[in-house]
């Protein structure tokens, strides 16, 4: 009895081993793995272990490929970069050739590129309960089965082509009644037609918009329409525009080799000019303000420029000489370019004797020396200065002969006669007086002086 009762024991925890595995699989959390359950109208071409890609990079692998009861293909798509586990409700998969072999792959986008301000889409709705239970519900609507080159190849070939005559001869009698499902297999099959179709589904929101467009741009053409022949030179100058944009194709590229340290340089200048902006704004506010006075100054000013006019032709004028007198005075600069070259070294000596006589008090000692020696020279006697020494304009003086000449001879008393020189000094000054009095008498008082 025993023995039963630990079979029965056994058993139970088995099955709920499995049940749990079976459960784990199920909602793809047994290894935390992203699992997304796409629907393709055809499937037959990829297998259990194939890539599934993201803009090319390897993000998961496919993990099974089934049949659904409506005859539609399942793969459900093991995603393991974390990188991309989150489809968002406009993810699309579609099946992609590998290589020239016939291996294909699963190319997914997670969500659609979208514009500043549009929300993004909630993620991928995950399955409750049922068969898939927690793996991502990708629908048949958001996939496509491109038909691979190599299928296309093979319609040429034996048996197929007189497969494909016979599918074509049949074609009409079964797809009497299943024309609207071929329309979707055939937008579905082809990326290209659906996105053609969400265009137009775009466009036809947009009617209105468009109809403005239409009716704006008639008005915008109008005025350029009366500008052709501005407008056929502009191309034709942007044509030589590209041209020696492409003759510098390389300092082009060099230029935007270095755009980006530019930039990182730039972003600090940014900085500063931003914080002066923010200065500047009360500054801003003041001239806002004084605006009307601005605007009187400014009419003001056109009195002023018209006063003007006149002078900046004189301007024009003197400069027009000047394009004469300036090459004139460059040749003189650099003649005396080459003229103050030798003169440097002696400049420079000049310049340090001046320095240094400046230093030891030269200026001063030439100042006493002259003055003593001019002292020296003079004396002074009870009637005025007189110059002891001078030059006799005398051809007698300058003769040299024995001759003695009496307007040349010159007697300096000596120490012992000074009483007598007084005494004629008296003398003499006595005759200076009288002889001024007689010109006075002769010539009056001012004629004296």
């Amino acid at each position: 009895m025993r023995r039963l009762w630990v079979l029965l024991a056994a058993g139970v925890v088995a099955l709920v081993v499995a049940v749990s595995a079976v459960a784990s699989r199920g909602d793809g959390s047994d290894d935390g793995a992203y699992r997304v359950r796409a629907i393709f109208d055809n499937a037959s071409f990829i297998i259990a272990g194939g890539d599934v890609k993201v803009a090319g990079v390897n993000a998961g692998t496919i993990e099974s490929v089934d049949v659904t009861p409506d005859n539609k293909a399942v793969a459900v798509l093991r995603i393991t970069d974390p990188a991309f586990q989150d489809f968002r409700r406009d993810a699309t998969c579609n099946i992609g050739l590998q290589s020239l072999i016939g291996e294909q792959y699963v190319e997914c986008v997670p969500t659609q590129k979208r514009g500043d301000g549009i929300p993004v889409p909630g993620p991928l709705a995950a399955i409750r309960s049922g068969e898939g239970k927690g793996q991502h519900l990708l629908p048949v609507s958001q996939t496509s089965s491109p038909v691979g080159p190599d299928l296309l190849a093979n319609i040429m070939r034996v048996p197929q082509r007189e497969r494909f005559r016979l599918i074509i001869a049949e074609l009409g009698t079964g797809l009497a009644g299943n024309g609207g499902e071929l329309r979707t297999v055939i937008r579905r099959a082809n990326p290209t037609l659906q996105q053609a179709n969400k265009l137009v589904e775009i466009l036809a929101k947009q009617n209105r918009t468009i109809e403005r467009l239409v009716a704006q741009s008639d008005e915008a053409l109008a005025p350029l329409a009366n500008r052709t022949d501005d407008l056929k030179t502009f191309i034709a100058r942007s044509g030589d525009t590209a041209e020696a944009v492409a003759a510098r194709g390389d300092a082009l590229e060099e230029n935007l080799r270095r755009l980006p340290g530019f930039l990182d340089e730039l972003e600090p200048a940014a900085r500063r000019i931003g914080a002066l902006s923010d200065q500047l704004g009360p500054a801003v506010a003041n001239l806002t303000s004084r605006a009307p006075e601005l605007n009187q100054t400014v009419e003001r000013l056109g009195d002023f420029s018209n006063a003007a006019t006149p002078a900046l032709r004189s301007l024009g004028d003197a400069a027009d000489q000047g394009r004469e007198t300036f090459p004139r005075i460059m040749r003189l600069a650099n003649q005396l370019d080459e003229l103050g070259t030798p003169l440097a070294p002696l400049a420079k000596d000049l310049a340090e004797l001046g320095d240094s006589f400046d230093r030891t008090g030269g200026i001063t000692h030439i100042l006493r020396l002259l003055y003593f020696y001019t002292a020296s020279l003079n004396g002074k006697d009870g009637i005025a200065h007189y110059i002891r020494t001078t030059i006799v304009p005398d051809g007698s003086c300058l003769d040299r002969s024995p001759v003695v000449s009496a307007s040349c001879v010159g007697r300096f008393l000596p120490q012992e006669d000074d009483a007598e020189s007084r005494a004629a000094s008296r003398s003499s000054s006595g005759d200076v007086t009288k002889a001024r009095k007689q010109l006075e008498t002769l010539l009056g008082p001012e004629g004296t002086r």
